[in-house]
């Protein structure tokens, strides 16, 4: 059996979690102004931007296992492609970084334009997690374009936890919002009882307190982050590793099996490990299987915190075995 309060150091310190709570706050609001017009805000975040085939791997591929990225293929003398354009970077300004859209055109790159396999002009592909979707081809009415841009994001949240970085729809001054002193959040008390109840092994009181938390604000980066590693603690501590492991490995197509050694994998800070026997576990399976391999891998990206390199990985290969 697992110690009650078993350690989870080196898998997510939520001291950091707390500040990067603070500090996206901040970020957030310097990066309102963005939201409306599309412009390059403090950060170097940009909702609309041009791409060439020098900064595709950079500005597509990577970008888009944080994000979805729209990209709209066009050309000056394109007469549709005129309509098109700003309908979709207006609609990048009202959705608010739950997409950004990449401008490619196709007479300076003619590379991606083959490697996309475009047929005509103008042509909508998205990228999530680093692999290609089309999308539509012609300048498809708003209501339809709006409709595959809410599926585009809800397919990026539900198969893969990418949820964009959402901005402010008011502007700031970005000075000001820089300097100005952050005050103490609506939830800090709670957060810190929830921090010692973790640390002191009541993972109980713990969970509990992280889901006020998120009932009221659910976008709570340190609340999120901390009820992922109650829950998985609250998971493992009546496991028997040896027996677990045991299992997993007779059993290879048993994915509860498998979600269990992974739990373990995880807590033990083998986050690789946990990882790709889960992907392995998607791509081995169908149905319920495969989608309870694919939720826990997801609640095991909250544990570890998007920004995670390992994450990005992860993502990008967990898409491969789905498409």
């Amino acid at each position: 059996m697992q110690p009650r309060n078993m350690s989870m150091s080196g898998v997510v310190d939520l001291a950091a979690v707390k500040a990067a709570g603070e500090a996206k706050q901040k970020a957030e609001q310097a990066r309102a102004e963005a939201a409306r017009t599309g412009q390059v805000p403090a950060s170097g975040a940009r909702l609309v931007f041009d791409v060439d085939e020098a900064g595709f791997q950079q500005d597509v591929l990577q970008r888009s296992t944080e994000v979805p990225v729209v990209i709209d293929f066009w050309a000056e003398w394109c007469e549709p492609c005129k309509q098109l354009g700003p309908l979709l970077e207006r609609l990048a300004g009202e959705y608010a970084g739950k997409f950004v859209l990449a401008k490619i055109d196709v007479d300076s790159n003619q590379m991606l334009f083959q490697q996309f396999g475009v047929q005509g002009i103008p042509a909508v592909f998205a990228v999530v997690a680093g692999q290609p979707i089309p999308l539509f081809q012609g300048a498809a009415p708003e209501a339809q374009i709006r409709q595959v841009l809410d599926q585009l994001v809800q397919a990026a949240e539900q198969q893969f936890g990418i949820v964009g970085a959402p901005v402010s729809a008011e502007g700031v001054d970005e000075q000001a919002a820089a300097e100005a002193p952050v005050p103490a959040g609506p939830y800090d008390a709670l957060l810190e009882a929830a921090s010692q109840a973790l640390d002191t092994g009541d993972l109980g009181g713990a969970i509990q307190a992280y889901k006020n938390v998120l009932a009221d604000d659910p976008a709570n980066p340190e609340a999120k982050l901390g009820l992922a590693q109650a829950e998985l603690l609250h998971r493992v501590q009546d496991l028997d590793p040896q027996a677990v492991r045991k299992e997993a490995a007779e059993r290879p197509a048993d994915v509860p099996a498998q979600i269990r050694a992974a739990d373990l994998d995880l807590v033990g800070g083998h986050v690789e490990d946990a990882f790709g026997r889960l992907i392995d576990a998607v791509k081995r399976t169908a149905g319920d299987d495969r989608d309870a391999a694919r939720v826990r891998l997801l609640e095991l990206f909250e544990v570890i915190g998007t920004e995670d390199p390992r994450v990005t990985a992860a993502r990008t290969a967990l898409a491969r075995v789905l498409f």
